[in-house]
């Protein structure tokens, strides 16, 4: 599995001890910036994110801003893209299950290392239940 992963300033920090998780389980992770905590622009990361999920550069995508909130609606605005802003392990479980999300979002100043963590694993770790949720995916997808 590839990841590819972007943050602004406010979820540099978060974004570099996931990847460093990710990558320590052997997951390929491409990482798409920023490097620095000098301020940028959230929009430009999420839509790069979700390009390269779009594009199969990545199988899946996970972004970080400081609340996570900027950084997904930018990345929702991908089409094809279901990014799902994260703060707990049943969510990212439930995003997974019934909604097929390709993109993960978490905050960098709102969500503890350990818990970002444990919500990424869960992500990963949960398939899509297809089922009656296929139509509800099918139905975002085509607006």
């Amino acid at each position: 599995m590839k990841i590819a992963m972007a943050s602004d300033h406010g979820g540099l920090g978060l974004k570099e001890q996931i990847k460093k998780y990710l990558e320590e389980q052997g997951i390929e992770v491409l990482d798409l910036g920023t490097n620095s905590e000098e301020s940028v622009d959230y929009p430009v990361y999420g839509k790069a994110c979700g390009e390269a999920v779009m594009s199969g550069k990545a199988d899946r995508g996970i972004v970080f801003c400081g609340t996570g909130i900027g950084i997904s609606i930018a990345a929702n605005k991908v089409k094809g893209i279901r990014c799902a802003l994260c703060t707990d392990v049943p969510m990212a479980e439930m995003t997974r299950k019934h909604n097929d999300a390709n993109v993960l979002a978490m905050g960098g100043r709102t969500t503890d290392p350990e818990m970002a963590k444990a919500i990424t694993q869960k992500w990963l770790d949960t398939e899509f239940e297809g089922g009656r949720h296929q139509r509800r995916v099918d139905m975002l997808n085509q607006m």
